[in-house]
């Protein structure tokens, strides 16, 4: 019956996925009169996850709390297809939503493929092509698309990767990317940082340069690399403020700090949650990351982006120029960000450039070819194209 209520369950478990299905969450919430919102959380990061939570004022239906200390990504794995595998058997969606490129993504397609319950993949067609970095997000987002009925692709770029592995062309819609829709609820023009020392940096108003380091690939003398590049960046401009949280892993921590502590104008902080983040991010100058969703979310706000990877599966913004891979090399990292911070006409090249991720409608998008996909709707969903900032 075309007109009963379809139920869909949306599936995460870490702070990116959550920030980037939380405004499809609530727009599915606005169409009560088709669609029944089943939320299941794994708490593959369960701090983190739920500030987002808190942020959104999303309400879980499910809470896995699947987490536990220095798990191996099988034994993550196994915990999350038992839990995931209860729930789809009580609730029997219609649909299953999963994001981007986490084991909760991977698992949750899964599961839901041995019940045989169609899945809706949000962020389909990122690829790096190297199954090593990252790690193991590729082999993660290639195994979900080989699974899923519905793709929605970010740019155009995912969709013809898709393509390339024969997904069928009429299941592959170009959305924008979410986290764009995420920023724009996020972002406050006179924010108040709960990080009380974020407040006084700022209110200094000099420049800052925002760091984050975490990824595995990078870990030991890579990211022994990337610090001290950084260490000499502090030392030659010390009027700008390099602002670093640092991520609670050990390894990264110990690196950190042996490297960049007691330098007065390098902020060694607590990681921060998804609020405080993004609107330190659109105070900054430059940053500095191995993030994958910093490198869609920066852009966005016209700041200039150095990657610290060999590879990126958002190979978009580097086409258009908001975003240059560095990778680990110290002297590469130096050379790059310096040159950014002292030459104008290189840095407003950067800022200037299109933004490829998206206009704030990938929420609208999806939600719509998903009430066209059940025969609710026939209306036409144009596909996000990028435009040159105004």
């Amino acid at each position: 019956m075309k007109n009963q209520v379809k139920k869909i369950a949306v599936i995460f478990g870490t702070r990116p996925d959550t920030i980037k299905l939380a405004p499809i969450i609530l727009e599915l919430k606005k169409e009560k009169k088709f669609f029944k919102v089943v939320s299941i959380a794994t708490a593959q990061h369960r701090q983190m996850l739920d500030q987002v939570l808190d942020v959104f004022k999303i309400y879980v239906d499910y809470d896995l709390d699947i987490m536990q200390p220095n798990q191996s990504l099988a034994v993550l794995t196994k915990n999350a297809v038992e839990k995931l595998d209860e729930v789809l058997q009580k609730e029997i969606p219609d649909l299953v939503l999963v994001q981007g490129d986490t084991t909760t993504t991977f698992v949750g397609s899964l599961t839901s493929f041995y019940r045989q319950i169609p899945v809706g993949h949000v962020e389909a067609g990122l690829r790096t092509n190297d199954k090593a970095n990252p790690f193991p997000e590729e082999i993660n987002r290639r195994l979900t698309s080989a699974i899923s009925d519905l793709h929605f692709a970010p740019t155009d770029t995912a969709k013809k990767a898709l393509l390339k592995e024969s997904m069928p062309s009429e299941k592959i819609f170009v959305t924008g990317n979410s986290v764009i829709d995420a920023l724009k609820i996020s972002i406050q023009k006179n924010y108040e940082f709960s990080a009380t020392v974020l407040n006084k940096i700022v209110s200094e108003k000099k420049k800052i340069v925002l760091l984050t380091m975490h990824r595995r690939e990078n870990w030991g003398s890579p990211m022994i690399g990337a610090c001290k590049a950084v260490k000499k960046l502090a030392e030659k401009y010390p009027k700008i403020n390099f602002v670093f949280p640092v991520h609670l892993n050990p390894v990264v921590k110990e690196v950190v700090h042996n490297t960049l502590e007691n330098i007065e104008n390098v902020f060694l902080i607590a990681p921060l949650d998804y609020l405080d983040f993004v609107n330190l991010m659109s105070k900054s100058h430059l940053i500095i990351t191995d993030s994958g969703g910093v490198q869609e979310e920066g852009p966005y706000f016209g700041i200039p982006i150095l990657v610290l990877r060999k590879v990126t599966e958002r190979p978009e913004a580097v086409k258009y120029g908001t975003v240059k891979l560095v990778g680990l090399n110290e002297k590469k990292i130096f050379q790059t960000a310096d040159k950014l911070l002292r030459d104008k006409s290189a840095y407003n090249k950067m800022a200037s450039a299109v933004n490829p991720y998206g206009d704030g409608l990938a929420a609208k998008r999806t939600v719509q070819i998903i009430k066209n996909h059940f025969g609710f709707s026939k209306a036409e969903v144009k596909e996000f194209v990028p435009k040159k900032r105004k």
